[in-house]
């Protein structure tokens, strides 16, 4: 028999042996090659398109062909104000866009309206991830045996070599992290016991105990501060305390801070871009359509064959013309440069003056979350400002020094380290826990009272027994562990120090960095005044310049058909065209720069009429705060048993409207750029 049972076990594991066992499945649709047949014939990958559901918010697969250079028809226009754009911008800025084609190339670094409730919901380093620390947990497990054994030694069965023993064991427990790092546990176990030992008091019992576990640290991992900046899960270098995650979501609402200010300064600039470009479009046709005007005129006398008809002349009139032409058309569809955006030059946004009424047009129209192409052509309704503004220096270096996000973001990881530096020095403390536990026994023929036999006494039922405090146990003591030479320790606070260190250079550093880019955009503001004032005197000379010279070229072609006014009207109409586009240049440049003061300063989204704030929470939200705060406990009650001061790492919110005086602190003067037609006093004679 034994020998049987050999062979069929030896059969059995052969059979294993042979059968594929674990082999890995087949996943994602590669096809199965082997060892010889990858090293032979390399393995084939489709290119298989994703399933995904029907998503087209702007549905774009419905986009109209855009509107070319070559378009005969007439545009229909769409005349929008800023504040409208600004207004459609915020409606639909789910993703804060930007000019560079990020949002393509790289989508994980263009934010969103959800980036501060991601960076809050995190389940590794969100709040409610770091208050789940201190959830109170619930175990409970049950395991049910049959055990039919034979004994060698009949004192370990009982007084029987055959044992037959049916076996339950129920355990639960309810444990729960306190702020300061305890740990506390209730705990029940539970177990029956049924055999045939005859040495027993009763074929089949009960034991059951509740205890109360408790476990403080008193040196290392001790403490509220402690616990609430490292978490009481957090080892050297890697904290996960509420107050970290809390300095993370303040962090990220920062940043958002810094994307909506940064999309709205990527709103503003394609809109002037776009006006500029209508203005160079102007300038380019009323240019154009006076040398076509003097190409006909040189046309006629070659017809009739007068002095000034002579080909080279009428071929130099012509060159000019197409010269205008091709500007005019370039000027409309516009060419694939960079144009003004954030980050291009100074911070806020170098004005670059490419022109291109379609590109500027579509590049809006990407920014606002309007349609790419819908048919109709977007037309600026607003006029840039031509008065002078003057910022008050100090209160605009306070303003920026307070405002900027970067710089409050960089206070916020500031805090982080500070926070971090307070908690590590825990780490060079040794680990001294303080334990402490309580037991209650019971034990009985049955759990609990049947109410038919009471002749087994205090052991009628195990919760009876337990109940009536027969079976007391308890247990003090302390745990002790110290790592000779706390190394860890040490470079833990050390590594803390260098973080600390290093941001707080780097916060000094980029506030002189905030300071150059405030003083280089006050400073812009005066220049691009005072050159669209220049450039304002400069067009009217050459309109008056254009002018004089027609009435010398129409006296002279009737008096001596001299062709010398003619060539220096042609001179004329170029430097009309070139005065009228510096001019609106400068006027933009004005216009940007006083936007680009307030994006230094940190008041764009106040000067666009832009707030951040928190959407209304839902009904069940506001309902479970007004349980927790009856439920609480007084304010003073939490002061009194408090065992650490708690750290105050924030006490009010970043304010959006700067002082108590006017939102703006900008002095303007409503003058009109000086345009004189008598030639400024020379510079030793200037008051």
């Amino acid at each position: 028999m034994v020998g049987a049972r050999h062979r069929l076990i030896c059969l059995a594991t052969a059979a294993a042996m042979l059968l594929p066992g674990c082999r890995a499945p087949n996943l994602g649709g590669f096809p199965e090659v082997s060892s010889q047949a990858a090293i032979e014939v390399p393995a084939e990958i489709d290119l298989d398109e994703p399933i995904d559901e029907e998503f087209d918010p702007y549905m774009v697969a419905a986009t109209v062909e855009p509107q070319v250079v070559d378009d005969s028809a007439e545009p229909v226009y769409w005349d929008l104000s800023l504040e409208h754009a600004v207004q459609m911008a915020v409606d639909n800025s789910k993703v804060l866009r930007e000019l560079g084609g990020l949002v393509v190339r790289a989508p994980t670094t263009i934010r969103t309206t959800q980036d501060p409730a991601i960076t809050q919901t995190d389940p590794r380093f969100g709040v409610e991830a770091a208050l789940s620390q201190f959830d109170t947990i619930f175990d409970y497990n049950a395991l049910f045996e049959k055990n039919h054994r034979a004994l060698n030694n009949v004192f370990l069965g009982g007084g029987t070599r055959v044992l037959h023993q049916d076996a339950y064991v129920f355990q639960s427990q309810l444990s729960k992290r306190a702020a300061t790092g305890a740990e506390f546990t209730i705990r029940n176990n539970t177990d029956y016991d049924s055999n045939n030992a005859p040495g027993n008091k009763f074929y089949s019992s009960w034991n059951t105990n509740i205890e109360t576990a408790v476990r403080q640290p008193l040196l290392q991992g001790g403490g509220v501060d402690f616990n609430r900046i490292y978490g009481p899960a957090g080892i050297p270098g890697l904290p996960s305390g509420v107050l970290l995650a809390r300095v993370n979501t303040d962090q990220s609402v920062a940043d958002f801070e810094l994307g909506v200010r940064n999309y709205l300064s990527d709103v503003e600039n394609p809109y002037w871009d776009l006006y500029f470009a209508y203005r160079d479009l102007d300038a380019k046709k009323a240019a154009r359509d006076k040398a076509l005007d003097t190409w006909r005129r040189i046309h006629e006398r070659s017809r009739e064959g007068r002095r000034g008809g002579e080909a080279q002349y009428e071929a130099q009139v012509r060159e000019q013309y197409f010269r205008f032409q091709e500007e005019v058309q370039n000027s409309l569809a516009g060419r694939l440069i960079e144009g003004t955006r954030t980050n291009s030059g100074i911070t806020g946004g170098t004005f670059r003056a490419t022109g291109g009424v379609q590109v500027a047009e579509r590049r809006l129209r990407l920014m606002i979350g309007a349609p790419i192409n819908d048919g109709r052509l977007i037309r600026p309704l607003d006029e840039p400002q031509m008065a002078r503004v003057k910022f008050d220096w100090t209160m605009t270096l306070a303003e920026s020094l307070a405002r900027r996000p970067e710089l409050r973001r960089q206070k916020w990881l500031i805090k982080r380290r500070e926070l971090e530096l307070l908690a590590s020095r825990n780490f060079l403390l040794p680990r001294l826990d303080a334990l402490g536990q309580y037991r209650l026994r019971g034990f009985g023929n049955d759990l609990f009272d049947q109410g038919v036999n009471n002749s087994d006494g205090i052991f009628n039922n195990a919760w009876g027994n337990l109940v009536g405090g027969h079976f007391q146990e308890w247990q003090l003591g302390f745990e002790l562990s110290v790592p000779l030479g706390l190394r860890r320790g040490h470079v833990t606070v050390r590594n803390a120090e260098l973080l600390l260190a290093r941001d707080r250079a780097l916060l000094a550093e980029q506030e002189r960095t905030v300071v150059m880019e405030l003083s280089n955009s006050i400073a812009e503001v005066d220049r691009a005044f005072t050159v669209m004032q220049t450039n304002f005197s400069r067009r009217k000379a050459a309109q008056l310049f254009l002018e004089a010279v027609q009435r010398q070229r129409e006296r002279e072609e009737e008096e001596t058909e001299s062709l010398q006014a003619l060539f220096i009207e042609l001179d004329a109409q170029r430097l009309v065209a070139e005065a009228e586009v510096q001019f609106f240049r400068s006027l933009v440049e004005y216009e940007l720069a006083v936007k680009n003061v307030h994006f230094e300063k940190g008041s764009l989204l106040e000067y666009n009429g832009v707030t951040l704030a928190e959407g209304a929470w839902s009904e069940k939200a506001y309902a479970d705060a007004l349980v927790k705060i009856k439920l609480s406990r007084p304010a003073h009650a939490a002061a009194v048993n408090a065992l650490v001061p708690t750290q105050i790492v924030s006490e009010d919110p970043a304010p959006q409207r700067y002082g108590a005086g006017p939102a703006l602190p900008a002095f303007i003067h409503n003058s009109d750029p000086a345009g004189d037609l008598i030639p400024p006093a020379p510079a030793a004679l200037s008051p």
